[in-house]
């Protein structure tokens, strides 16, 4: 019960972990290496930085992940909380403002009584604390060979892509259109459509262009939900057009019709001056990106203010390691929260670090508690970190596929309205049997 809590990493999941346990009444000591030292893909000194995307993605919560906000929204989310309030339009997505969502972390954060800031970055695990490590994705070397000698295993890593932003006021509004996907009217999406010709050069010119090459030490892993647009080339000629380039429910207003292959672009910011393109994360070098991209109707003229790259993601093969309370096994004082515990994906790994916290508060007052239960999407992702097959684990976005099948049987367009009924019910059974 004397022993200090330290959380190490002030991203998402860090801290979410950091809030929870300190609204709790906890004093919480939070390390964040930032701003003294940056991984090859932050840019900022502030807390919670967003380094990819800058949407949550699907916002109903009858898709697993819409599920998945709504239930930490039910249990007072830090970064929910932020993610709405700091929110740009993006259609059925939850899209933000990633300067104003960070600022808007900080200041909360720095305004909580009990909670204490180390901005240095940390080597080794802190001995004789309640530690939860929520690294994530971008752990540095020295901590990531301290978490390898503490589970006695090399650390797991696989490999991540960022896609491009862009100066708005560079995109040719004529060449483009407007819309969300089968939405009717005016979307939150700029669309450039390509036809059929426009199509094959661009995917030609994508596999013929030059790449950069994996460092001799660096073994690449592609998270299959988050393959490089190249990689996705190669695979065959109609892969982009229904992956990244899906024209599905996209129809062109000047024509009347879906286009071949279509390119998305998000807003980045709420001013409007930012867009992302949706989907085209890279490992092309930087010219043949501008040289390859201006090729896109609408883009021939566009400034790209940040190019695609990658970047290691490190994780642990969290079912051979963790509990289902996110303790290590061979200690119980450290916990594990985030990307690190094999989830991917903002929300998931911000998921994890509020159970983790959740856990360990009941821990210290020594009172009984349940995990929630696999109906639900926390339960659900709890389960695929802490139960899964530790020879064929793998980081995975929260899915359907993850909680307790439906009973019964139920049409397809009505199962993510009956997942979403039954694990909203259940979270809140769990909420109050449990007093959280």
């Amino acid at each position: 019960m004397n022993k200090p809590i330290v959380i190490i990493g002030g991203g998402l999941a860090g801290c979410e972990a950091a809030w929870q346990l300190a609204k709790r009444g906890h004093d919480v000591e939070l390390r964040e290496m930032k701003p003294a030292k940056l991984s090859p893909a932050h840019r900022s000194p502030q807390l919670a930085e967003l380094v990819c995307s800058n949407s949550l993605r699907s916002n109903e919560p009858t898709s697993a992940v819409g599920l998945l906000k709504e239930e930490m929204r039910r249990l007072d989310s830090l970064i929910m909380a932020a993610a709405d309030a700091t929110a740009v339009p993006a259609g059925k997505a939850l899209a933000v403002d990633r300067l104003l969502f960070s600022a808007r972390i900080e200041e909360m954060l720095l305004d909580r009584r009990g909670l204490h800031f180390i901005r240095e970055e940390c080597t080794e695990i802190p001995p004789d604390a309640h530690v939860i490590i929520a690294t994530g994705p971008l752990t540095s070397d020295p901590l990531a060979a301290a978490i390898s000698r503490l589970v006695g295993q090399d650390s797991l890593f696989f490999y991540d892509a960022i896609a491009p932003i862009i100066d708005a006021a560079t995109i040719d509004l004529s060449k483009v259109f407007r819309a969300s996907r089968y939405d009717e009217g005016e979307g939150d999406y700029l669309n450039c459509p390509l036809n059929k010709d426009q199509y094959e050069a661009f995917r030609q010119a994508v596999l013929e262009g030059r790449e950069i090459a994996a460092r001799p030490f660096e073994d690449e892993k592609y998270f299959e939900g988050c393959l490089p647009i190249e990689i996705m080339a190669r695979r065959g000629v109609d892969t982009l057009r229904f992956g990244p380039m899906k024209p599905v429910g996209l129809v062109d207003p000047r024509t009347g019709r879906e286009p071949w292959a279509v390119i998305q672009l998000r807003q980045e910011n709420r001013e409007g001056t930012l867009y992302n393109m949706v989907g085209f994360q890279t490992k092309l070098a930087w010219p043949e990106q501008a040289r390859i991209f201006r090729t896109i109707p609408g883009l021939e003229s566009a400034e790209f203010l940040r190019f695609g790259s990658i970047h290691r993601n490190t994780y642990i093969n969290a079912p051979t390691l963790l509990t289902d309370t996110l303790q290590l096994r061979s200690n119980p004082d450290l916990f594990f929260a985030g990307q690190i515990t094999g989830v991917e994906g903002y929300v998931e790994s911000t998921a994890m670090g509020l159970l983790a916290a959740l856990f360990l508060h009941r821990i210290l007052l020594g009172m009984p508690f349940t995990t929630p239960p696999r109906t639900t999407a926390l339960g659900a992702l709890l389960h695929h970190v802490s139960r899964s097959e530790g020879k064929t684990f793998q980081p995975m976005n929260v899915n359907f596929g993850l909680l307790e099948p439906l009973g019964g049987k139920v049409r397809k367009k009505f199962r993510g309205e009956a997942y979403a009924e039954r694990a909203l019910t259940q979270l809140e059974d769990w909420i109050k049997n449990s007093s959280w």
